[in-house]
């Protein structure tokens, strides 16, 4: 057949209805869905960059009020570069997400921007309810900045994720699909507006939703610490301790002797002495689990179980409605550590939404930001997910509440825990709101009532992005390297969380935390390099040291360096452009 132009766009059609049809292959999905692929995101200065950070500046200086604590941080500019950068410093490094992204509502001024609507849009799409590609965006939207952030994500970490109703389906089979089907924790409901939307056309909403998936085999998530009104129910004491009783009956699940025969077995009772035995004999009473209707039922506990933990279990007699008969339980025990699961509806009063608008207007003065979510449900989230060590980040940090809910947790128990909040700057949101919210927090602030509050301590870096010209593919000249490694201090400094600059000169740069310090060599000489690590020997004091020297090719540092051992060598700028490849820069 000739190769006429009609033909050849037939053959391109085709080659990539087969391309389609591989990605779909490849990427197993199960649903069969597809939406309209989208490029890139499109930022006018970023088109044809790699993106970096630099410090925000001017009047938004930093908040430094514990020497001894490390620095938590907030990041200014399109979470999507946010996020790239994230992936070279935090790779797997991220315990817990928490993300509230915009819903879609259609009326949330949710906007889209990729390259191919850049010139006739330069400000992107607002998605109205009726538009065309209104779920199509929203998507492709969502699912770059997923992957990315499951990158982040380190083993046994958690990630939630606030949605309604207009998205809530969708967002479920994409989560699936970047997360892991099996990685499905639950879909919780939040009961977060008692009073139910009026403005709703035929039904009051009264929830939002909460995803959650875990990251590994060892992911968990906590259990909660009983409250006042649950401690009431250990009503029991002996030498042990307070303890309630709970049914060795399986009630829910597999309750069924059919459908777990080995659970289901007789147990006998001395209705004298109340002893509880496995072997029939003469004057004792046989139990046997069983539901009213008279199926065959199992217990919880396996016989190799019951007599290893025998002294844990009481017979007494129960009163129902045939009378009275024998029945077994387990002493559960109170316990400092006690905990119990967290339901999948969750109706504290305290996460009422109206809650978060006044925690706004005793900060500000006045309403500043609509649709904050309040400190009591992030608290509960970050208290489920990770430990007070736990590096959470919250990639759409709007008024900062997650910021503002670790310090409150540290201040509480002394924990360690670290924020990254990320967030652009429309309408001035990051300075006037998001910062200003921290600092506020931080140093103490009064309340419209003369109300003055306390600070909660900590340190912020306030950072934004910036961008490195590629010059070509991925930056590969050697002036896009040498500009790259000069430019990727704060980069590195991210990455070490060592922010306090300690040493400055032509061809290097030092960085220092309480238990880190950095060094970075920006040239392809080597003419300060040894003044910089002398300068680092003496300034350790049993501190990690790491080292980031200029290399052309991977590795070139590795050796001349016997005389520091417990440095730890890496080398800038090709990691950092692996990164950048590996992400579609």
């Amino acid at each position: 057949m000739a190769e006429t132009p009609k033909t050849k766009d037939l053959l391109y059609e085709i080659d990539r209805l087969k391309k389609q049809v591989e990605e779909l292959r490849s990427e197993g999905d199960r649903y069969g869905l597809r939406w309209h692929p989208i490029p890139e995101e499109f930022e006018s200065d970023s088109e044809n960059a790699l993106p970096v950070l630099k410090e925000k500046g001017g009047k938004f200086g930093d908040v430094e009020l514990d020497p001894s604590a490390d620095h938590n941080v907030l990041i200014e500019g399109d979470n999507y570069h946010a996020l790239s950068v994230l992936s070279y410093t935090h790779k797997g490094k991220i315990n817990v997400i928490y993300i509230d992204p915009p819903y879609n509502t259609g009326s949330d001024g949710f906007r889209y921007h990729d390259k191919r609507i850049a010139k006739e849009f330069p400000n992107g799409v607002e998605v109205s309810a009726d538009h065309p590609y209104r779920h199509t965006y929203w998507l492709s939207f969502m699912e770059k900045r997923l992957r990315l952030a499951s990158e982040l994500l380190k083993q046994g970490g958690v990630v939630f994720i606030s949605i309604d109703d207009n998205e809530q389906a969708n967002l479920k089979i994409l989560s699936d699909k970047i997360f892991g089907e099996r990685n499905f924790v639950a879909c919780i409901t939040v009961h977060s507006n008692p009073r139910g939307r009026q403005s709703s056309a035929h039904v009051a909403p009264t929830h939002e939703y909460l995803l959650v998936y875990l990251k590994g085999e060892d992911a968990q998530i906590m259990g909660e610490k009983l409250t006042s009104e649950r401690k009431k129910e250990y009503k029991y004491e002996d030498q042990l301790g307070h303890y309630r009783e709970i049914g060795l009956r399986l009630r829910g699940g597999r309750a069924t002797a059919a459908e777990s025969p080995t659970l289901h077995f007789p147990l006998y009772i001395n209705p004298k002495s109340r002893e509880i035995l496995l072997e029939k004999s003469k004057g004792l009473v046989e139990v046997i689990p069983k539901f009213e209707n008279g199926t065959l039922g199992t217990w919880r506990w396996s016989k190799k179980k019951i007599l290893s933990d025998m002294g844990y279990l009481l017979a007494r007699p129960v009163r129902t409605k045939t009378g009275e008969r024998w029945d077994i339980f387990q002493k559960d025990y109170l316990t400092e550590d006690k905990t119990l699961k967290v339901k999948s509806v969750w109706l504290d009063k305290e996460i009422n939404y109206d809650n978060a608008a006044d925690e706004i207007k005793s900060i500000f003065g006045n309403k500043v930001f609509n649709y904050a979510k309040p400190i009591a449900l992030i608290k509960k989230i970050v208290g489920i997910a990770g430990d007070s060590n736990s590096v959470i980040l919250d990639f759409f940090a709007g008024s900062g509440t997650t910021g503002h809910t670790v310090l409150e947790l540290n201040k509480e128990d002394g924990g360690n825990r670290r924020f990254i909040l990320c967030t652009n700057n429309e309408g001035d949101i990051c300075e006037k709101i998001t910062y200003e919210r921290l600092k506020r927090v931080m140093k103490g602030y009064t309340t419209p009532s003369k109300e003055k509050v306390a600070g909660l301590g900590g340190n912020l870096k306030y950072l934004k992005t910036a961008f490195v010209p590629k010059h070509v593919e991925y930056g590969l000249t050697d002036e896009a390297r040498l500009d790259l490694t000069r430019r990727a201090n704060l980069l590195l400094a991210l990455k070490e969380n060592t922010f306090t600059p300690v040493e400055s000169a032509d061809r290097y740069e030092v960085f220092s935390s309480p238990n880190r310090i950095t060094g970075i060599y920006f040239t392809e000489d080597k003419v300060q390099l040894d003044e910089m690590l002398k300068s680092l020997k003496t300034k350790a004091k049993g501190k990690t040291v790491v080292v980031y020297i200029f290399s052309w090719e991977k590795g070139s540092y590795k050796a001349g360096f016997e005389d520091y051992p417990d440095f730890h060598f890496e080398d800038i700028p090709e990691p950092i452009l692996d990164v950048y490849r590996s992400i579609g820069y």
